[in-house]
């Protein structure tokens, strides 16, 4: 099973959850994870422009998307990936993949939500499935799901640092869409 992580970080912190949700997922046997950034140099004049990474997805059996939510939704960077799949969404090339996602915020609600729930339609007008958080919020021993969100994971940080019981719930969160994956499969 091949598993990609595909996030726009632009403080670190995106790029810390990306990490652990890419060490969860290469938790289980016979996975292949890949990390894929979303850069400076792939947006040109607005516009994502880096082909060949679109075109490495489509070798995925999974793709799991990150993105810190700005304004209520996910960055600008990581819209001009989103708009640049048209031509992936026309053909339906990722239909039928795992999808999850995640995002973090400065804020404690700060909408993170919303960009939950954008990277939730994006997957499911590709014609993938997708994967949420199976721990209860609050009712976890290891309180991996700190801030309750079940569509996907949700992270806050404080003064740019990160709460380590995010971490935890990303690197679930990559594990939990192997072991859905391979359900699928079997």
């Amino acid at each position: 099973m091949k598993v990609a992580v595909v996030f726009h970080s632009a403080t670190g912190n995106t790029k810390r959850l990306a990490q652990s949700v890419a060490s969860g997922a290469a938790i289980e046997s016979g996975v292949e994870v890949v990390a894929v950034e979303i850069v400076g140099a792939d947006i040109v004049e607005g516009r994502f422009v880096n082909i060949e990474l679109l075109r490495s997805l489509d070798t995925a059996d999974a793709i799991i998307f990150g993105s810190p939510t700005y304004m209520g939704c996910v960055s600008a960077q990581f819209k001009a990936f989103t708009d640049a799949t048209s031509e992936w969404w026309a053909t339906q090339v990722w239909a039928n993949k795992i999808a999850a996602g995640f995002t973090i915020g400065a804020n404690l609600s700060g909408d993170q939500l919303n960009t939950i729930q954008y990277l939730q339609v994006f997957a499911n007008q590709h014609g993938m499935f997708w994967v949420g958080l199976d721990i209860p919020g609050n009712y976890d021993p290891a309180k991996r799901n700190r801030l309750g969100a079940q569509s996907g994971l949700i992270a806050h940080c404080v003064d740019t640092e990160l709460n380590e019981t995010d971490l935890l719930a990303a690197r679930y969160l990559g594990q939990r869409v192997v072991q859905v994956g391979k359900k699928l499969a079997a």
